[in-house]
């Protein structure tokens, strides 16, 4: 395939300021590109997840997206969700109603748009001067998403996607997680699989400051992936506080999927009522928030701000 511009963007997703979230890459028009060219593409951007945007095959779907880690693909992940939706909108894409339909590995995934929000500091890139460089090829029109180019950002969330796997954990996954993260047994307070595709499970200990004591050994863990989860004081802005942990060596900033599992087994449980906001990336310099609310179907939706810091192209 020979190499042409295609367009580019970068998303802090979940932040409560601009670069206090978590970014991800979206490639806009991904149309002829090997799973070889989008595997080198993620894993060159060394982000969590790159997301590439191709047609929709699925007729009630305003696009489809591959998510990828710069090691393997995802059917489903939670801020690439959010971040591809603002690229989308931000360059013109069309959506056929009032909530954009992503089609992806977990099937179709709804994002709604909850509006704008006044946050002052830095802008994302915006207005028809800031349009994507090089003209359009794509399909797409020139033009900023909605409240993105005078310093606002965008609140947009997604359906939460049914959990694939629920129950406790085994106790030899129990306590081998426990044990990587220099906790006792008597340090869980509760355990259980989130899963809603990327393989999250979590272990709660009942307070946000045993969250923020945890230091993880990354190479005494038993699987991938790994939460923690502890309630935040009486009086406090947020309901709980978050950490995410992938084996490959890395503390995830904030992290949409986990979040979603986590609330619906929160709820369950009834520590928890919508709607309510979750915090996390403390311990890795971000500021992250996450909007949790039911609409009145009984449907759980996670959101955030989101905001479109960089757009330009990619030639690949």
């Amino acid at each position: 395939m020979t190499p042409r511009s295609r367009a580019f963007a970068q998303v802090d997703v979940f932040g409560a300021a601009p670069f206090r979230g978590n970014p991800v890459a979206v490639v806009l028009d991904a149309s002829g590109m090997s799973d070889a060219d989008m595997q080198a593409v993620a894993a060159w951007t060394n982000l969590s997840e790159t997301v590439f945007i191709l047609p929709a095959t699925d007729p009630g779907a305003d696009y489809r997206a591959r998510i990828l880690t710069p090691h393997t693909e995802l059917p489903f992940a939670g801020h690439p969700t959010l971040g591809a939706a603002a690229a989308w909108l931000d360059a013109g894409g069309p959506i056929s109603g009032a909530d954009v339909v992503q089609e992806c590995g977990a099937g179709l995934v709804r994002v709604r748009r909850d509006g704008a929000e006044a946050t002052g500091g830095v802008s994302a890139a915006g207005g028809a001067a800031g349009g994507l460089a090089g003209g359009r090829t794509d399909g797409l029109a020139d033009g900023p998403m909605g409240g993105a180019s005078d310093g606002r950002a965008e609140v947009l969330a997604f359906a939460a996607p049914p959990l694939v796997r629920t129950g406790p954990l085994e106790t030899r996954e129990m306590y081998g997680y426990a044990a990587s993260l220099g906790l006792t047994l008597l340090d869980v307070q509760a355990h259980g699989w989130v899963d809603n595709g990327p393989g999250w499970c979590v272990l709660d200990l009942g307070s946000a400051e045993a969250v923020l004591a945890v230091e993880p050994d990354y190479q005494a863990m038993p699987g991938a992936k790994v939460a923690v989860v502890g309630a935040c004081p009486p009086g406090s802005e947020h309901a709980y506080e978050v950490r995410a942990f992938v084996a490959a060596g890395y503390e995830d900033p904030v992290t949409g999927s986990l979040n979603a599992g986590l609330a619906q087994w929160m709820l369950d449980r009834d520590l928890v009522q919508t709607p309510f906001t979750a915090h996390q990336g403390t311990r890795v310099g971000r500021d992250g928030v996450v909007r949790i609310d039911r609409d009145d179907d009984g449907a759980l939706w996670v959101g955030g701000s989101v905001r479109v810091l960089e757009r330009g192209t990619i030639r690949v």
